[in-house]
């Protein structure tokens, strides 16, 4: 039951993430004609940002490790599945016709289910 709310939570702090993260990347693409993977990573920064506060006081309510601890778990986590999102995007990219901007939906929502794994099994892990 415990993992379900934390899901629930996650979702909803992902549902915020995912808001900041996508409207970094299409104003940096769109409006500013940034490269992809520059776009990419500063919306995911952003998001990342919000992602950890959130989730260590409110999600997974982390308070067996310290700040530092658990910034130094968190951006492990995220380096691992932002590596492995972008790389599903960038195949998505060569395979699909569709504009590249959805292939970065594609790419967040395999990230979200990933680092949902890492966050509480690894990085928040009481």
């Amino acid at each position: 039951m415990e993992t379900v709310k934390q899901a629930i939570k996650y979702g909803i702090v992902g549902i915020s993430n995912t808001l900041i993260t996508m409207v970094v990347i299409w104003v940096m693409m769109k409006l500013f004609g940034c490269r992809e993977g520059l776009s990419n990573i500063t919306g995911y920064i952003a998001g990342i940002l919000n992602s950890f506060v959130w989730n260590k006081q409110w999600t997974f309510k982390s308070s067996s490790s310290g700040w530092g601890k658990s910034a130094y778990r968190f951006a492990v986590a995220f380096v691992i599945c932002y590596l492995l999102q972008y790389g599903l995007v960038m195949l998505l990219n060569k395979h699909l016709t569709i504009d590249h901007y959805y292939n970065h939906l594609i790419g967040m929502a395999f990230y979200t289910v990933i680092n949902f794994i890492m966050n509480k099994f690894y990085t928040f892990k009481s």
